[in-house]
């Protein structure tokens, strides 16, 4: 049972208007009610704030503060706790902060006030997760997905299936244990292949759905590629309107990619501006190419640059060919310069005048196929959480061959029983201590 008291400052390190601390344990309104000088806060009514100062060890003031209590189980880690609003400066909010260990509280784990709530039952696994998402969401889309999990939409349609499963395996242990109620569905593995089938099926809906979730949180991988000098950084430029990237008329001037974040309608794409892929003898160059290739290899989305005012060259030929089973959009950059190059479903544009971008924009938002997220949100986003559910299917399909072998069913009860403690993992009704352990380590302090 956890009883210590921990702190840690809460707001992001450096010079700001305020800064929070907090503070929560069974000790947390009487340990900082010693070294504040206002109200008693041993007597004062649960969230309320009071104003006062923080006193230092020789009973001169640290700080200026507003105090805020609130008292268990109406709080975060349904333990007592109070939250110190101190001037933002970074002298003096270390200084309240080693006044507080000064007199017997903790410091925080990362992760520890997010995971006593967790423990406490406030909480579980999924939503817990869910804070640490809205704090790094890096788009609107991703914030509603995070606010959706955190308000328990994940974990309800992860208990959907559990109990789905569980009901399977509750009629399946009477059947064993309790033969002679005739009155009882007689659970043989003809009757539970249609149901783990139908679950299956279930299964891939929802990790179909689950892609679309992945991108909208973590953002789409996406290289920017094309032969030398035919515009790919000036492109990369005008998307992220910025010179991020180095832009002249000699081919080979990036000679490594270039890497940056943009949001698109709601869509983050992770930015890769390549090297010019050619045969070249510079050492450093080909360093490059070898690395752009890579990154198209790694890519969700890739946008072939080509030289709208030119014909098509031999390493537009190499590049076309080398990507056309990968989720492709075809570039005419150059379309000031006038036209030569006719393909099929070329987006033309100029990146130097920024003319026709917004098309390329409204493609990128197609070909993703995320314009039909819809407004529920209750998409999985979670990598960790997809394993699951990957790894749940697995053992269901293990499920399918041991009835198609003929095991009895006692023996395919295993692996269904697996799996329904597999789908406990996302929420954390079913965990080791490692896996709550990592987690939580990946928390900042203050959470």
């Amino acid at each position: 049972m956890i009883t210590d008291t921990i702190c840690a400052i809460s707001t992001a390190y450096g010079t700001a208007g305020i800064s929070v601390i907090r503070v929560s344990g069974d000790e947390a309104i009487e340990k900082v009610n010693q070294i504040f000088k206002g109200k008693n806060l041993l007597k004062v009514d649960s969230h309320t704030i009071h104003y006062g100062h923080i006193m230092g060890s020789d009973n001169k003031e640290i700080d200026e503060v507003m105090v805020a209590v609130l008292r268990n189980p109406r709080s975060f880690t349904t333990e007592d706790m109070v939250e110190i609003s101190t001037h933002g400066g970074i002298l003096v909010t270390q200084k309240v902060l080693k006044r507080l260990l000064s007199i017997g509280v903790r410091m925080a784990n990362p992760g520890e006030f997010t995971e006593r709530a967790f423990v406490s039952g406030r909480i579980d696994l999924a939503e817990s997760e869910a804070v640490m998402d809205l704090i790094n969401a890096k788009n609107d889309n991703a914030m509603k997905l995070a606010l959706n999990a955190l308000k328990g939409e994940t974990s309800k349609l992860i208990n959907d299936l559990r109990d789905k499963l569980l009901g399977i395996i509750a009629i399946i242990e009477v059947n064993i244990d309790y033969p002679e109620y005739d009155d009882t569905v007689e659970m043989t593995n003809q009757l539970v292949k249609p149901e783990i089938e139908a679950f299956i099926k279930a299964l891939d809906e929802i990790l179909k759905g689950s892609n679309k979730g992945r991108l909208l949180k973590e953002g789409v991988s996406t290289a920017i590629i094309g032969k030398p000098n035919v515009g790919k950084s000036s492109l990369l430029n005008a998307l992220l309107n910025e010179e991020r990237a180095i832009v002249t008329s000699i081919a080979g001037t990036t000679r490594d990619t270039v890497e940056a974040s943009i949001n698109i309608g709601g869509i983050t794409l992770n930015l890769i501006d390549t090297a010019g892929i050619r045969e070249t003898s510079d050492l450093v160059e080909k360093i490059g190419i070898d690395r752009s290739k890579k990154a198209i290899n790694q890519a969700e989305l890739v946008i072939l640059v080509l030289d709208l005012s030119a014909s098509l060259s031999k390493e537009d030929e190499i590049l076309l060919e080398l990507t056309k089973h990968k989720r492709r959009i075809l570039v005419g950059n150059k379309k000031d310069l006038g036209y030569k190059l006719e393909l099929k479903d070329i987006i033309p544009l100029s990146a130097l005048t920024k003319d026709n971008l917004d098309a390329l924009e409204s493609k990128i938002i197609n070909i993703l196929q995320l314009e039909d997220i819809g407004e529920d949100f209750n998409y999985i986003s979670s990598v960790r959480h997809i394993q699951k559910l990957e790894e749940t299917k697995i053992l269901l399909q293990q499920v399918l061959g041991a009835i198609e072998a003929g095991l009895p069913i006692d023996m395919v009860e295993i692996d269904i029983r697996n799996a329904w403690q597999t789908l406990g993992e996302i929420t954390g009704d079913y965990h080791p201590e490692d896996l709550i352990d990592e987690l939580f380590s990946k928390f900042c302090l203050g959470k």
